[in-house]
């Protein structure tokens, strides 16, 4: 409302401003920058420290704010930095433009040509030593909001009331009026000028327009096809508004979404970046791993008939593989039954290894064998003698002195022979083997009595 009742009072007065100039080329101090005193009738939203900007490059920013003495306009001094682009001349302009959807705003200017002269530096009051550019040579937006808000009520009211008293007061100054619009809405003036372009460019609106018609022939064709379209997008257009307040909530949470996701991207962001040496690898060996499937080629080739023929044995051996299971179950309870016999057996192996029973085992025999064979000039023998004697031959019925395995009147020979067994023990262990064996062999062919 406050920015309405702003443009309107623009449209109904007078332009003027009281400020004392001075002469153009007045220098200003090295590295200092230059100042520019600009006058509009509408500086809503523009605030200190916004860009300034010529032909879209950033040459300084928005110093202060303040309103002419009549408070009818604003007053907006900018601070040019970059020395490229001074002075201002005589035909400079400014306009206060939107910078994004949030409200922000920038002032772009146009330094004007080097012909003609320079803009004048204010001596005295406010604004002193700037450069002065008056309202006539700057424009200010309107909102999109103001414009909205003039086709509901009461903004429609009052702003027909307006362009009433404008029109009695202004009846017979049409083009004071018609020079306040196009300074209350640079786009009068940006309409003039592409209408003029689009005069002198007849020709190709006239060609448009055939190009147009073999355009729209084919579209008249599916129009049945657009006309759906429509259709389903009405529809989607209901269903969307039934869902207005989902909608409006999806909206309400996508900033906190936003912000959930933003870690994400960061931690994508260094996944794509560590892993750029490995995909830099890959690349470099792309060519190799190329000619490795190349070469599996004729490897399936050759290997699809003996695959094939592995599957046809499979299928024959198949039935000879069936009739051992019955034999695979008694090994299974085979198995389970030997397993209290192979712990023991496995406790007595590892006995006889701990306690190393295969080597003595070994060594007595080795002892036993070299005890019993000899050794002279012409090498190793046995010592082996024929035993003739009473108890040789087979008998059923005791023998004197050979009833060893028969009991009754035969216990007193076995006494004997084994007291000549222990003798022969005796000697053996008191380190007289010889003798022993030869009492044994004595008593075993009887001619020891």
């Amino acid at each position: 409302m406050r920015r309405l009742a702003l443009i309107a009072m623009s449209l109904v007065v007078a332009v003027g401003a009281v400020v004392a100039v001075a002469g153009p080329g007045a220098s200003r101090g090295a590295g200092s920058p230059y100042l520019v005193r600009a006058i509009f009738e509408n500086a809503a939203f523009a605030v200190d420290g916004e860009d300034v900007r010529i032909a879209g490059a950033d040459v300084g920013s928005i110093q202060s704010l303040d309103v002419t003495p009549d408070r009818r306009h604003a007053a907006v001094t900018l601070s040019i930095d970059d020395a490229r682009f001074t002075p201002f001349y005589a035909n400079a302009t400014c306009s206060i433009r939107p910078q994004s959807l949030i409200g922000e705003r920038y002032v772009d200017c146009d330094p004007g040509r080097s012909s003609l002269p320079q803009l004048p530096q204010i001596k005295s009051g406010p604004g002193a030593g700037s450069h002065y550019l008056p309202v006539t040579r700057t424009t200010s937006p309107v909102d999109s909001d103001i414009v909205q808000d003039i086709y509901q009520q009461p903004i429609a009211e009052r702003f027909s009331l307006i362009l009433n008293e404008l029109g009695t007061g202004l009846a017979a100054r049409g083009s004071d009026l018609n020079g306040i619009i196009h300074r209350a809405n640079p786009a009068l003036g940006y309409t003039d000028q592409v209408l003029k372009i689009l005069a002198r460019q007849n020709r190709q609106l006239a060609q448009l327009a055939t190009d147009s018609d073999r355009v729209l022939a084919p579209l008249a064709k599916v129009k049945s096809q657009i006309s759906g379209f429509v259709t389903h997008a009405n529809t989607t257009s209901v269903a969307s508004a039934a869902r207005a307040k989902d909608i409006s909530r999806s909206f309400q949470l996508f900033p906190q979404f936003l912000r959930q996701l933003r870690p994400l991207m960061v931690s994508l962001g260094n996944l794509a970046d560590q892993g750029t040496p490995l995909m830099a690898s890959l690349g470099q060996s792309a060519s190799a791993l190329g000619r490795q499937f190349q070469n599996l080629v004729p490897f399936a080739k050759q290997a699809t008939p003996a695959l094939i023929a592995l599957g046809k044995s499979s299928q024959q051996s198949q039935p000879a593989l069936v009739a051992t299971e019955p034999l695979a179950r008694q090994l299974k309870s085979l198995g389970t039954q030997a397993v209290p016999s192979s712990a023991s057996l496995d406790k007595l192996t590892a006995s006889l290894d701990n306690t190393g029973a295969i080597e003595q085992l070994m060594s007595l025999l080795f002892a036993g064998t070299s005890a019993a064979n000899g050794f002279d000039s012409s090498g190793h023998y046995v010592r082996a003698e024929p035993l003739v004697g009473g108890c040789t031959t087979y008998d059923i019925k005791p023998v004197l002195g050979c009833s060893a395995n028969f009991g009754g009147p035969g216990s007193a020979a076995a006494a004997s022979a084994n007291s000549v067994i222990a003798q022969a023990t005796r000697s053996a262990t008191s380190k007289k083997p010889a003798s022993a064996l030869r009492g044994l062999l004595k008593y075993l062919t009887g001619s020891g009595g």
